[in-house]
């Protein structure tokens, strides 16, 4: 199959009427949701995802009742796919969800788990996601957030495959890994193999950061990685399985359907944003540096249309933060930091693309706060993964000081990571 990827010009909205099942011998045959909204995207022969191989991992779920987990990112490309328009077919390029297109080649989807955001993607970090039902295709949907962070055995009776296909985006407090680790757990517990539809990590081209110290293990840190990992999906999974992290050291029957035409160096344009509050490839690149401050009292824009673009609180002085920003409530962020107050920042939209962590903008914002006593909360411990790194800005070390303790641990991991890359550079 020939990949679609959506590159960064505007896409032009336009709604598909599926009306054929794409491998079905007849019309009588088909049997699909309903209208799903799709973008016409240009072809570029570069990439090619492992949700997009559909004919290396049909075959492996035929006549199997399938678990699948899943979010809004879950898509793949699809060729020459028929659009109805006032009676006139024309043929198009076309992204679908994966479920809706297994749900349409009639494979016998048992149950969808969703992650931290919910199925379609909307819910606020952090929020409990509930379980429900999918509109579209009538099917469970089971909330692995939450109190449910892993899949119960009754919630795996009678799955005799799970699917795993979401995007990630290579931070170690990104809880979709997290999730990978439960569900591997589970599945090696009672026997079912894991499928891993492979995609690319936009953060691939580099590790970076401490490793986490196991006393500091949540699910915003898992095991003894860096802040930037430097894996695909399907690297990592081998990689959980190998150094047996999983529980009593089980291990989960994988298969993965590997990209083509990739390496840890080749960039990647996310067309659909992995979570509320990382809008862009911008977002995404500056993630695992200005997450660091979710673990203070400053803001990194949630509640603005620049999450993740921007830092700031309301007591920075102006002279070193001339920009501004008011958060409100909005779609991933009910309830923001300093909700309809004005806050002095920095914006880092025209900031060089990174290539390793930024550590200078929060040692600065420490610097620059009056509270330096209020400035680190808990959760930075946990986000950091070690007391260490508050302890060397509250000492005053710069960032290359820092980084200097954590060359030894990022050799020894990067050795380890090397016998589960399937990509070289």
């Amino acid at each position: 199959m020939t990949l679609t990827i959506f590159k960064n010009t505007p896409f032009l909205l336009v709604t598909l009427t599926i009306l054929t099942c794409f491998c079905c011998k007849s019309q009588s045959e088909k049997k699909v949701p309903a209208t799903e909204e799709i973008k016409i995207a240009s072809i570029v022969k570069e990439i090619v995802l492992g949700a997009d191989q559909v004919e290396e991992y049909l075959p492996l779920l035929k006549d199997k009742k399938i678990g699948i987990v899943a979010n809004q990112t879950s898509v793949l490309y699809l060729k020459n796919v028929a659009r109805y328009e006032n009676g006139i077919q024309e043929k198009i390029d076309a992204r679908l969800h994966i479920v809706d297109y297994l749900y349409n080649q009639k494979i016998n989807i048992q149950r969808v788990f969703a992650p931290e955001h919910g199925f379609r993607g909307k819910a606020d970090a952090g929020e409990v996601v509930k379980d429900g039902v999918d509109t579209k295709t009538g099917l469970s949907i089971i909330s692995l957030y939450g109190k449910n962070k892993k899949p119960a055995p009754q919630q795996l009776e009678g799955i005799e495959m799970m699917i795993f296909d979401i995007q990630d985006v290579g931070a170690r407090f990104y809880t979709y890994i997290s999730t990978l680790h439960y569900m591997m757990e589970a599945c090696a517990e009672v026997n079912i193999p894991l499928l891993i539809l492979d995609r690319p990590n936009p953060n691939g081209h580099y590790i970076d950061g401490p490793i986490l110290e196991q006393q500091h293990k949540s699910f915003v840190g898992m095991h003894p990685v860096p802040v930037v990992h430097g894996m695909t999906i399907g690297e990592y999974a081998q990689m959980i399985n190998g150094e047996a992290w999983l529980e009593n050291g089980v291990k989960c029957n994988l298969t993965i359907i590997k990209l083509k035409n990739y390496n840890h160096q080749t960039e990647y344009s996310l067309p659909i944003k992995p979570s509320p509050n990382l809008p862009n490839d911008i977002s995404i690149n500056l993630y695992p540096s200005l997450c660091f401050f979710e673990g203070t009292p400053l803001s990194a824009g949630r509640g603005t249309e620049m999450q993740f673009q921007i830092f700031g609180a309301p007591n920075l002085p102006e002279k070193f933060y001339p920009f501004t920003f008011t958060p409100q409530a909005n779609e991933g962020a009910k309830y923001p930091k300093f909700k309809n107050e004005l806050c002095q920042g920095l914006d880092l939209r025209g900031n060089k693309k990174l290539s390793k962590l930024n550590l200078e903008w929060i040692i600065e914002a420490y610097t620059s706060t009056g509270k330096k006593k209020e400035f680190f909360s808990p959760f930075f411990t946990k986000l950091a993964g070690t007391t260490q790194l508050q302890e060397q800005i509250e000492k005053g070390y710069t960032y290359r000081e820092i980084r200097k303790t954590w060359l030894a641990g990022l050799k020894a991991y990067d050795l380890m990571r090397g016998k589960y890359l399937l990509y070289k550079n």
